[in-house]
């Protein structure tokens, strides 16, 4: 057997494990137990899991090394963020009244990821309700961000993130309603792909109130990982999870550009220099890579970040709070105080107006997507948050608001996004950009991001508070 293409197993790919165990030259027992011994190293320090799936990813892996595989991640290792159904295990929202919530069936999208060979190794941690851009509850407590613990690893899907990023796993499995994919995946330095809503079915097997209909409308499950590669072959894997408990999934084929599309750059405004400085370094890797690419701002920014936040706030404040003040967090209720009194909520001919109007914020981005159909910009036009920055008051949350305003506007408006690295700032914080496609265009993104990945390649995995030394970010004006 090579030993040198095994060595450290924990830092290679999904793509690169998968091809290892199909060829034989190590088996599936020894790549999962590579990760728990990973785990076992580094979580402690991190705080990224709440379950390990031991006995059972061991008993999965031994069946794999069994038979022949089944599908392009079989064997390979993935972690499952805790809003998503694992079979016998409880979804707990990050919540500790929810600890009973046990899944009798996967998630569709856990369901498809198995079907191709993956094998769940744990359960990640989260904010509690998925309402925070910082990941800390009452039922697990703190993630911490392994390149700077006094920063934020995001949120929601902070587990996953700072999992991936310190190769507990190769491949994390999140949702995003609010940017909770790519804001933990630019603050831990890893890639993100948020899929168009209706690609990947969703459904739990929990009983319970239907999801609040921005849930339904802006909300994506996705993959989290360290190239893109393995976003895209995940993705494809996720294309195929038809479920009947989901009556809005849709199989529309995607789209292959027979060249490369034009780019539109946005940055915003206030952005912190080295943000702006990684994103024009980005552009001008797209431009070498053929993409036309002018500097020009999407309609209507502003204005679909206020329309999210008082839709949101107006469906919490109706539906969701007084079960979250009784069962959330103390963190969760001070951020939500500040986020209602900021937007507050809206009367009923109010949010029918809002609602409405989505319609014609989506129409003025379809416009400008098809003659721009890729937008890149900032996941957050700062760098990551000092830990406790959301808690605040209503100044700090209405910064943050202003600051993923680009975030929240793929989420409003249903558009797929990839999130991928482009550098480290001098303080040795990660920075993340995003590219924004029109819906059921993921390989665009993907594409594009594939590029830009070339031209910033990230350390990771990292070992926790590894501060690497910051390279040159090329940068351009447009």
């Amino acid at each position: 057997m090579n030993t040198g293409r095994t060595d450290a197993l924990w830092t290679r790919d999904a793509v690169s494990l998968a091809a290892l165990i199909a060829e034989g030259v190590v088996t599936a027992t020894r790549v999962v137990e590579a990760h728990l011994e990973r785990i076992e190293q580094v979580d402690s320090e991190i705080g990224a899991l709440t379950t390990i799936f031991a006995e059972s990813a061991r008993a999965e892996a031994a069946a794999a090394d069994r038979g022949a595989p089944i599908g392009p991640l079989h064997g390979v290792p993935v972690t499952v963020k805790n809003n998503l159904d694992v079979a016998g295990s409880p979804t707990t929202w990050g919540v500790p009244g929810f600890g009973q919530a046990v899944a009798t069936a996967d998630a569709p999208a856990v369901a498809a990821l198995r079907r191709a060979g993956a094998i769940v190794i744990g359960r990640t941690n989260m904010p509690d309700f998925a309402t925070r851009w910082h990941t800390d509850n009452d039922a697990a407590g703190p993630t911490v961000n392994p390149w700077y613990p006094t920063r934020s690893p995001g949120g929601s899907s902070g587990g996953d993130a700072a999992a991936v990023a310190t190769g507990m796993t190769p491949l994390g499995l999140g949702t995003d309603f609010g940017g909770s994919l790519r804001i933990p995946a630019a603050f831990c330095g890893v890639a993100s792909l948020r899929t168009t809503p209706g690609r990947v079915a969703v459904a739990s097997s929990l009983p319970g109130a239907a999801p609040a209909p921005t849930n339904q409308l802006f909300a994506a499950p996705g993959p989290l990982a360290r190239t893109v590669r393995d976003l895209t072959i995940v993705y494809e894997a996720l294309r195929e999870s038809d479920d009947p408990r989901d009556p809005a999934w849709i199989p529309v084929p995607d789209t292959i550009d027979a060249t490369p599309p034009a780019v539109a750059v946005t940055l915003g405004d206030d952005i912190d220099p080295q943000v702006r400085a990684a994103v024009l370094g980005c552009a001008d890797a797209l431009e070498r890579a053929g993409y036309p690419v002018a500097q020009l701002d999407p309609p209507d920014l502003g204005e679909v970040a206020a329309d999210y936040g008082r839709l949101v706030s107006t469906e919490v404040a109706v539906q969701r709070r007084e079960a979250m003040r009784r069962l959330g967090s103390a963190g969760l209720n001070t951020f939500l105080d500040a986020a209602i009194e900021l937007f507050p909520p809206l009367d009923l001919a109010g949010y029918m107006t809002a609602l409405g109007e989505r319609l014609t914020r989506r129409a003025a981005w379809s416009r400008f997507l098809a003659e721009h159909p890729i937008v890149l910009g900032p996941v957050s036009t700062e760098l990551p948050w000092p830990v406790g920055y959301d808690l605040g008051g209503v100044a700090q949350v209405a910064t943050m608001y202003a600051a993923h305003r680009l975030t929240i506007a793929a989420n409003y408006l249903a558009l797929p996004a990839v999130t991928v690295p482009a550098g480290i700032s001098a303080e040795g914080l990660p920075i993340g950009v995003q590219l924004i496609t029109a819906p059921f265009t993921e390989r665009r993104a993907l594409t594009a991001a594939a590029h830009i990945e070339a031209a910033f390649p990230m350390p990771t995995p990292i070992s926790p508070a590894l501060r690497p030394n910051p390279g040159p970010t090329a940068a351009r004006e447009y």
